[in-house]
């Protein structure tokens, strides 16, 4: 049989990695703000200008 102190050792390591991944998975979903891509006043002439659709 398991000792007490081992059983929960690793039931606390377990819990910390799963809590990581948790927490690494929700910073990656949370990361960049949406944000607009041409503002207002954007030329819609300039050189970087996407081709308008047909």
């Amino acid at each position: 049989m398991v000792s007490s102190t081992q059983q929960f050792d690793r039931i606390r390591k377990r819990k910390k990695t799963t809590m990581g991944k948790r927490n690494k998975r929700d910073l990656r979903r949370n990361g960049t703000p949406a944000f607009p891509i041409h503002q207002a006043g954007y030329d819609a002439k300039a050189a970087d200008a996407k081709p308008a659709a047909k």
